[in-house]
Formats: C-alpha cells, sequence, structure tokens
C-alpha cells in the first residue's frame, strides 16, 4: 500500500537478518479482514508510515528467527494479529491486547500479503501435527490445512475471547449482528459455549447459511419492525429455555446500522460486546445502560495465551472454519479486495501466495 484510496502494487524486498527476538514466517495464507479496507479506502490511518504491507492474519512456517526464539525454525504456525511484549506493566496486568508496544502485521509493520514476513517470535501459536506442507490435512475437521488456519489469528481469535469475556453460556441468549468475517465465528462459539443463538444480517446467503453455524434463529432485521424484531428474539429465547435477563448481543458487522440494532436489543442485565469497527459515528442514548443495568464492552483481537486452546478446538473439528474460507491466490488480490468491499464474498477470503488456490 503506497497510499489511500490507490491499489495495492506488487514489490520484491530483501528481508533484512532477523534480530534476537524475531522471526521470519514463510506464509501460507493470509486471511482478508475489513480493516484492510479500512485502511485502502476508509481513511483508517496505519501506526507505520506507508508504504506498508498490509495483512494481519497469518499462518505459515518460521524459516529463520533470531537467537531467543530459534526453537521456532521449522515450526508451523498461527501468527496472533495483536502481539503484545510480555514485559510491560499493561501485559502483566492482563491487558496485553493493548500493550502500547504491541506489533500488529500490516499496520506496526510489512504484513502477511507477501511470500515472508519476518515478526516478533515471542507470541507465535505452534500448531501441533503439522508437517512441511501447507496443503497437507489437518486435525479432525475434514479438509482442514494450515492454509485454512489464517482466520484463527484474528477472525477466530477475536470472537473466542469477545464470547470468553461476555460471559455466554448454558441458559444464555446470545444475538450476533452482522454474520461476516467475525460474526461467522462468534455465533459457533457461542453455541459451542451453551447459549441460545440468534444471528441478524441483511444478506440473504449469510441468513441461509446460518443453520450451519447452529444458530437457532435468522432474521434480516429490515424484515419488521424495531418492536416486532426484540418480540421474536424474546420468543426465541423462552423457547429454548433460555434466562429473560442477562441477554448477550456481539455486534459484529461494523457499521452504524448495525451498532443502532445491537443497542435497541439491550435488556436487562444484558451485555454488548462490539466486535465489529466503523469510522462512522452514531447517536445513542446511553442511559439505557443505566435503566437497564447493563454494559457495553469493547474487544480488540485475541490476548496470545488463549490461541493454543483455540488452535486445539479447530483442529478437533469443534469449530468450523473449512465451510466459511474460501483460498485464493494472492495474484488475485485485486480482485478479491474489490470483491470484499462490494460484498459479493460470503466466506472469508484467505490469499495463498505462489499457489492457484481453490
Amino acid at each position: 500500500m503506497a497510499a489511500g484510496g490507490q491499489p495495492l502494487r506488487p514489490v520484491a524486498r530483501e528481508l533484512p537478518a532477523p534480530g534476537p527476538d524475531d522471526a521470519v514466517v514463510r506464509v501460507a495464507g493470509c486471511g482478508v479482514c475489513h480493516t484492510d479496507l479500512g485502511f485502502l479506502h476508509d481513511g483508517v490511518r496505519t501506526r507505520h508510515a506507508l508504504p506498508l504491507i498490509l495483512g494481519h492474519e497469518i499462518s505459515g512456517y518460521v524459516e529463520d528467527a533470531g537467537k531467543n526464539v530459534a526453537h521456532l525454525v521449522g515450526r508451523a504456525v498461527v501468527v496472533p494479529a495483536v502481539l503484545p511484549c510480555g514485559e510491560c506493566a499493561l501485559c502483566r496486568s492482563g491487558w496485553s491486547t493493548i500493550c502500547k508496544s504491541q506489533v500488529m502485521p500490516g499496520n506496526d509493520r510489512d504484513g502477511g500479503f507477501a511470500t515472508r514476513a519476518m515478526l516478533p517470535g515471542r507470541f507465535l501459536c505452534p500448531v501441533p501435527g503439522a508437517d512441511a506442507s501447507p496443503d497437507a490435512p489437518l486435525g479432525r475437521a475434514r479438509g482442514l490445512t494450515l492454509r485454512h488456519l489464517a482466520v484463527v489469528a484474528d477472525a477466530v481469535s477475536t470472537a473466542y475471547q469477545a464470547v470468553r469475556r461476555s460471559g455466554a453460556g448454558p441458559g444464555c441468549l446470545a444475538v450476533v449482528v452482522g454474520l461476516g468475517g467475525v460474526g461467522t465465528f462468534a455465533a459457533q462459539l457461542a453455541a459451542d459455549a451453551g447459549a441460545a443463538v440468534v444471528g441478524l444480517d441483511v444478506d440473504p446467503r449469510r441468513l441461509e447459511a446460518a443453520a450451519g453455524l447452529k444458530v437457532g434463529l435468522a432474521l434480516d432485521p429490515r424484515s419488521c419492525s424495531p418492536k416486532e424484531l426484540r418480540g421474536r428474539i424474546t420468543e426465541f429465547g423462552r423457547a429454548a429455555g433460555a434466562s429473560e435477563t442477562g441477554r448477550v448481543i456481539f455486534e459484529c458487522s461494523g457499521t452504524v446500522s448495525g451498532q443502532q440494532t445491537a443497542w435497541s436489543l439491550l435488556g436487562y442485565g444484558a451485555t454488548l460486546m462490539v466486535v465489529g469497527y466503523t469510522m462512522d459515528e452514531t447517536a445513542l442514548r446511553l442511559s439505557n445502560l443505566m435503566a437497564f443495568d447493563a454494559r457495553a464492552l469493547g474487544n480488540w483481537g485475541c490476548a496470545p495465551e488463549l490461541y493454543p486452546p483455540l488452535v486445539e478446538k479447530v483442529l478437533a473439528g469443534s469449530l468450523d472454519v473449512v465451510s466459511h474460507t474460501k483460498l485464493a491466490p494472492l495474484s488475485s488480490i485485486a480482485d478479491v479486495l474489490e470483491g470484499v468491499r462490494a460484498r459479493r464474498e460470503d466466506r472469508r477470503i484467505v490469499l495463498v501466495p505462489g499457489e492457484e488456490g481453490a
């Protein structure tokens, strides 16, 4: 990326020798996120000066590493989208996702829309059972490969942390607003935690696929009035045996309309998890939090210590990644980004360097 609003351009660069804490990752796959489009088209600023290689959903192999992380050489890894320092007061007190020295690939330094990326090695997550081929089958999930695990770096892990923070579990009603990249996995993970799940989206393709996400009720919020929407969701929750208080709402659309819908669904003791992002502003009556004794929480990325159990969950097949992922060659990046921007894609795209995709 050379400048906002301009197409990405191919470049060839030589990587320097890694520092003592750096690892050189040969990219197996890099997922495309709406954050990348935010940098390109929506005026969201990268923290590193341009030009910059974008891409923060990375899986691959450690080819070279500095002395402090040399044990990773040869290992298949998932790269957390937010890499903290691990040493500061924030990291030591459980706030590693807002570490002031954090490194986000494709934001703080060159990312994964490339054949290789050099990144801090401390919190790279090894993938058990992976061999030297990125196309080899992994775990017990049908069709799963290391390339598909790129989406675990952000779309899956961000949803995982949001669900854990929300407290969603048995007897809870969870509403996922936006069944796109992150919402797809938030719905599955909330259901896996034992919640009864409602999914809201304006895309009929996503609503049709919602049953495969363990969504019990899928609705287009535009199909009825706000009052009717709340009524249908409440009725579903009662039929599912969910508590009428303490519902959890995951705003994953990253749109003003989605945020307004999510806010309108607050109820007594509710938790609103703000997971999607938009630069647009909206007006909300904050007193609703007081009146309902509710809470609103943001969620930025995922703490590194949550990646190993999440990778194990994906390898065990309890979370469907393959059906909601599509591989495409890195050379097609211009068309892919345009398709994602135009909302023509109904799956998370993973760009594959030097391959034909599938």
